[in-house]
């Protein structure tokens, strides 16, 4: 079944877009009533499917009238997509958390790896959708015109600029290929299982990450990128 709320139109933010900008300007919702409602969908979504679920569930959930939620949710698909983008904006939040306790640019980038799956992975309500329903993930991924990938590459990006301003990563490093590819192989293990590694394990997961991503922070040799 196709969600409308994972899709978007030529020229028009995706729900990643709108979530990495609520994180990076620290977007601070103080409405209440919006919040409860949300935190009722949350549940009931984690606990019966976005599917099965209605809007007069998620109002007998938060406590208020069908009619109060509409005021606040015109459509089932825009709340659908205010709660999964509030889940996004909450993993790009303990990314930023999560890589401060690293002491230098290789260990940020094995912990943004392992968190990043972690975070996605192990989130009731995203993380039931990648298990429940994988096909949507993927379709997700490779139907919209590269945009969540885009998008997800942008925030990685923005954090190497960080480490290539502080002198922590060579000045001549491809920041944006570096960090496309990044975002390419963590999509891959999160969109498809792996019977080589397991994603539950930290452990393993920041081995591949040493191996095969840590090695990407040195420029390549000339000629190798395309332009």
């Amino acid at each position: 079944m196709e969600q409308p709320f994972l899709r978007t139109s030529p020229g028009e933010e995706s729900l990643l877009d709108r979530a990495y900008i609520d994180a990076v300007e620290q977007v601070d919702d103080r409405d209440e009533s919006r919040a409860r409602i949300l935190d009722a969908a949350y549940e009931q979504f984690c606990r019966m499917g976005i599917q099965r679920s209605t809007m007069d569930d998620v109002a007998r959930r938060a406590g208020v009238s069908r009619i109060t939620v509409y005021r606040r949710f015109a459509t089932k698909d825009a709340l659908v997509e205010q709660v999964v983008r509030r889940e996004f904006r909450r993993y790009f939040d303990q990314f930023l958390i999560d890589i401060e306790r690293a002491a230098t640019a290789a260990d940020r980038v094995v912990l943004g790896f392992v968190s990043s799956l972690r975070a996605i992975r192990r989130n009731p309500l995203i993380g039931g959708l990648i298990t429940t329903e994988p096909d949507l993930l993927v379709t997700s991924l490779i139907s919209d015109g590269g945009r969540t990938v885009a998008t997800v590459r942008q925030f990685v990006a923005g954090q190497l600029r960080h480490e290539q301003r502080a002198g922590n990563v060579p000045a001549d490093l491809d920041i944006d290929h570096v960090a496309e590819l990044m975002v390419r192989v963590s999509a891959s293990f999160l969109a498809i299982p792996s019977h080589l590694i397991d994603l539950d394990d930290d452990e393993q997961l920041a081995a591949v990450a040493r191996r095969f991503l840590v090695p990407m922070l040195e420029p390549p040799a000339p000629g190798i990128w395309p332009g």
